[in-house]
């Protein structure tokens, strides 16, 4: 079984950044995905660029901070210039629907235009699994010709996929040592893990309701020893 080992939020502060490298560097991470509009941003691009083993996709926003396209975005956004969207899914209109995509056209062409490789499309809060953006998210995946994060959205269409399936029980109570032993288990050949290890502190605190197991997830994905039959990608 391949497996991908992805870190979210590369560039949301510098403790998170800190403590991806740190998990890739010393432990079993191989990738990771880089929020564009980031508190952390040219830290991270930074630490990317020093770090060329490390894989970097793109971590899409529409929950979280400000929009980068901030002129064609004004039925995204609140009365602060910030995305106005929560984590629950809601139904978009097409206006809505047609300005995501342009957001999104924006965040990405920001990536590339650092110079780094565009490893993979994933988004913040699984966003980019909402059913009025699944043609959006295709439409990403084939204009930039990189593969999309596992979503039930986009299951139909597995060619644009990056792995079979994602496992999110590392997370919360399923932050485990046995994680990889747990993998094995399963019927497919090819799974992205996803992780949020960091260095805590009080900023990550304010941003982010997932704040201390973060470093708890940052011990132990230096301390997993590989399995017979898990191959890391």
């Amino acid at each position: 079984m391949k497996v991908i080992v992805n870190a979210d939020d590369f560039g949301l502060t510098k403790g998170v950044n800190a403590g991806i490298i740190d998990a890739h560097k010393n432990g079993i991470v191989t990738r990771t995905t880089l929020m564009m509009n980031g508190h952390a941003l040219e830290d991270a691009l930074r630490l990317a660029k020093e770090t060329p083993s490390l894989k970097v996709g793109i971590h899409l926003t529409l929950t979280f901070g400000h929009p980068l396209n901030k002129s064609s975005a004004t039925e995204l956004i609140d009365d602060n210039g910030k995305f106005k969207y929560t984590s629950i899914e809601t139904s978009l209109t097409p206006k809505e629907v047609e300005q995501v995509k342009n957001e999104w056209h924006a965040q990405i062409d920001a990536f590339l235009n650092t110079g780094l490789t565009l490893d993979h499309i994933d988004s913040h809060h699984h966003v980019h699994g909402w059913e009025d953006l699944k043609d959006v998210v295709r439409e990403l995946s084939a204009h930039y010709n990189v593969p999309v994060r596992c979503v039930d959205t986009l299951k139909d269409t597995p060619e644009c996929l990056l792995t079979e399936s994602l496992w999110l029980n590392f997370y919360k109570d399923g932050v485990k040592e046995s994680l990889l032993k747990e993998l094995t288990s399963l019927p497919y050949r090819s799974v992205e893990v996803m992780v949020h290890p960091a260095i805590v502190d009080d900023e990550l605190r304010r941003l982010s309701s997932y704040s201390d197991l973060r470093e708890e997830e940052t011990r132990l994905l230096k301390s997993i020893d590989l399995v017979d039959g898990i191959q890391l990608c």
